[in-house]
């Protein structure tokens, strides 16, 4: 087991909040590398959580809805590189069986449990070789929790190429993020596999409505490839340790490391090179300035162009006419910037197309679109498409 005592951009080691504590291991879902984790709170806890609405949703996700339901979860679990998905009846009597053996190891009620299964659709879990590893885990007790949180954001991650870690503080209490996801990702709801433990105390109601409020303008602002996973899961645990906090501070604090782990995510996209961010402002409504982002923002032709570090701003008009039922957008009142420099309706020419490529070759990249309808704004994350893209997923299974 590794005991990362690495730095994130906040000043000091990534440590877990007051009260909880972690597991890693290799169970043999991977070959290589940890690939099993429990984060637990050594107290009882609140919890909020969201889920994919996919119609495929693997048993972990309709395992966890039910688990979740009480808000009182105060442990995770998850399994990297198998979904557990498309796997019937046996997936479920699985996911229930690791759930009721990590359980027992934590001396908690099952139904406190949330479990996570991410990776391959359509094979069932080696159980065999979980099952192996969860009696060893079982003999060694809690003396075995000793990772950190990077330690479980690596053992989470399939395709990503770096861990994601965040860490904020509100008043006396840490709040710290992990996430993993950088394929088949387009939330609709939550995204991927994101955890947030803090020793905040909060009651049930304020948690949720803070997670739902930073869930609606970060990871669901996000996407890699339009697709949305059968296993996204988004929970935060509070267990109260540090005392109360401002439910509005919470809130802001909250959003913010969401934020920051949704950028992470972006800009890790698989094949990714480049961080894209699409600001559209002036809408109708909220609704609207998101509905033409992720237009945008998942337009191949616009990935790629900035990929290459194209000014095609031609590419950015057709993301945008595409949405044929916004009928108020008048392309005469809509406006165009790359980075800083206005690319339509008044087409750069010279020296300032240079000064455009130059733009276009940074790591982050910013579209900002106008639309001169109302005072509306949404900013959406994601990333070029590369022929990296490609390979990763033409050869995810073989």
């Amino acid at each position: 087991m590794a005991h990362d005592h690495a730095s994130t951009q906040d000043s000091g080691p990534v440590t877990w909040p007051i009260g909880f504590q972690a597991y890693t291991g290799h169970a043999g879902l991977r070959e290589h590398g940890d690939d099993i984790s429990i984060v637990a709170s050594d107290r009882p806890a609140t919890s909020a959580v969201m889920f994919t609405q996919s119609l495929f949703a693997g048993p972990a996700v309709v395992l966890s809805r039910a688990h979740a339901a009480g808000q009182n979860l105060r442990a995770v679990t998850t399994l990297a590189q198998n979904a557990n998905v498309a796997t019937g009846r046996q997936g479920e009597e699985n996911a229930a069986e690791v759930v009721r053996r990590v359980a027992g190891i934590l001396g908690i009620p099952e139904d406190e449990v949330l479990i996570g299964s991410t990776g391959v659709i359509g094979r069932p879990l080696p159980m065999d070789t979980i099952r192996t590893h969860l009696d060893e885990t079982t003999k060694r007790g809690l003396a075995a929790f000793m990772a950190g949180p990077l330690d479980v954001a690596r053992a989470m991650m399939t395709t990503d190429t770096r861990p994601k870690t965040a860490v904020r503080a509100v008043g006396q209490a840490r709040i710290v993020g992990i996430a993993k996801g950088v394929g088949m990702l387009e939330p609709d709801m939550a995204t991927m596999l994101a955890y947030v433990f803090t020793d905040a105390e909060m009651s049930p109601a304020d948690l949720d409505s803070a997670l739902r409020g930073a869930v609606n303008r970060t990871f669901n602002c996000l996407s890699v490839d339009t697709d949305t996973s059968t296993s996204d899961t988004v929970a935060v645990i509070a267990n109260g340790a540090a005392g109360p906090v401002d439910p509005a501070q919470f809130s802001e604090a909250l959003a913010d490391l969401c934020l920051d782990l949704t950028q992470q995510l972006a800009s890790d996209g698989e094949g990714a090179t480049k961080l894209l961010r699409v600001i559209v402002g002036q809408a109708g409504d909220y609704e609207q300035a998101k509905r033409i982002a992720k237009s945008v923002v998942n337009s191949p032709l616009v990935k790629t162009a900035v990929h290459g570090a194209d000014p095609n701003w031609g590419r950015v008009l057709m993301a945008i006419g595409k949405n044929t039922d916004d009928t108020d957008i008048e392309p005469g009142n809509v406006t165009v910037r790359f980075g800083d420099i206005e690319v339509y309706p008044e087409e750069p020419e010279g020296d300032t197309l240079d000064k455009l490529v130059e733009i276009m070759r940074q790591d982050e990249v910013d579209i900002i679109v106008t639309l001169g309808i109302g005072k509306a704004e949404a900013t959406v994350y994601g990333c070029d498409l590369s022929a990296g893209y490609i390979r990763i997923n033409a050869d995810y299974t073989t």
